[in-house]
């Protein structure tokens, strides 16, 4: 199928059913006021049920940065082994990685991090683009440093950090890292586009991501950051010079080593495939969470005052909980947005997972609004059926 909405050229195919999903979309890119480039893919009872793209540069096997919708499939790893028993969530980290129990951090067990109650938002010094990059030494400069707040006492968004942390006790367990874990369990079985490294020869399929452009009268900062805020610290704006998160992306060694906080790379079809595997049968291969882990993974373990990024939020384990976002959504929703506009979650009560991506940056950050828009047309559409 492909459709004109204006100058706007909308590609791609959608099951029965489903239309008003494409004209939602098509909608949304005409009401861009920047030039448009997204992606959007969702699974039904594990079948792809719309595959959408549009935009300059942009096919549907465009391989854009999804940010912290990488944080989505660190995690599902992490619920993976949970599932498997090789991880206790009620564990402390120290028990599986004995120097994280320096300056006060003995007691936080694996699910409080999972909940971003660490207190480790950055580091002493910062980082720079190459430690960022590697989760390893993230991991190394984080075991020893104190704590922003007391562990497990308060919630504060982990941005840049938080899949470092949990892939060292995934180490220590299993002497093999998150991506390597990813690649053999979930992503190669599936072939699914969405990659906790980008190998070489897929670079050619990678497009980079755009700087944000303001709305009209859109204020992105009303005011400068204080450099201590822990928003200014957790994102890397307080070091100087600040964390580019745009160019950070489109460094090729951030996309060779996949850091699993914010380095994936993959589209719409491998983000919503992901948490098709995850919660359905696909081709044939039985769903990769039991019904007891999703109930675990949807649960909200976490609500309350971000201390980073001021807002009310809420945390799966490891995941966020989307049904908070997207009230349509059945219980025990969950998934990961991305700073760039990127949003993938899993609805286990209707058999939807859903991937969007943007090529240009949605400001001020998070998942782009018009998520909200297509969420709510395929729960439409959905509910019709």
């Amino acid at each position: 199928m492909t459709g004109t909405n204006g100058t706007i050229t909308v590609h791609g195919t959608v099951a029965p059913g489903f239309e008003g999903v494409r004209e939602e979309f098509a909608a949304v890119l005409a009401d861009d006021h920047t030039e448009p480039g997204s992606q959007l893919a969702v699974y039904r009872h594990g079948r792809l049920a719309v595959d959408l793209w549009a935009g300059e540069g942009v096919a549907g096997d465009s391989l854009p940065a999804v940010y912290s919708s990488t944080k989505g499939a660190a995690h599902l790893v992490v619920a993976l082994l949970i599932q498997d028993g090789v991880i206790d969530p009620d564990r402390t980290v120290a028990s599986y990685w004995p120097e994280f129990a320096a300056e006060g951090k003995d007691g936080l067990t694996v699910r409080e991090l999972l909940a971003h109650r660490a207190g480790l938002i950055w580091a002493d010094g910062g980082f720079t683009v190459d430690e960022l990059a590697d989760d390893r030494v993230i991991a190394r400069r984080l075991a020893g440093a104190r704590p922003r707040w007391t562990p497990g006492a308060e919630y504060g968004y982990h941005a840049l950090v938080i899949g470092a942390l949990t892939g060292e006790v995934v180490r220590r367990v299993t002497g093999r890292s998150i991506q390597e874990i990813f690649e053999e369990r979930v992503r190669a079985p599936y072939g699914l586009d969405l990659h906790l490294g980008l190998p070489e020869e897929l670079e050619p399929r990678y497009v980079d991501i755009r700087p944000g452009v303001p709305a009209p009268g859109q204020a992105v900062e009303a005011e400068p950051l204080d450099p201590a805020s822990p928003r200014a610290l957790a994102f890397g704006f307080a070091q100087d010079p600040p964390l580019d998160m745009v160019a950070f992306v489109n460094t090729r060694v951030v996309r060779a080593l996949g850091p699993t906080s914010v380095g994936g790379v993959g589209s719409a079809r491998g983000l919503a495939g992901m948490y098709a595997a995850a919660i359905s049968e696909v081709d044939g291969r039985p769903p990769l969470l039991r019904p007891d882990t999703l109930a675990e993974v949807g649960r909200v373990h976490w609500k309350g005052t971000d201390l980073v990024t001021g807002a009310i939020d809420n945390f799966a384990q490891g995941f966020e909980a989307v049904g908070t976002l997207y009230p349509a959504l059945g219980d025990g929703a969950f998934g990961h947005a991305g700073a760039a506009g990127s949003q993938a979650y899993a609805d286990p009560a209707h058999g939807v997972a859903y991937g969007y991506t943007r090529r240009r940056f949605a400001l001020p950050g998070g998942a782009a609004p018009e998520n909200e828009r297509l969420s709510a047309a395929v729960s439409r559409a959905v509910a019709e059926m």
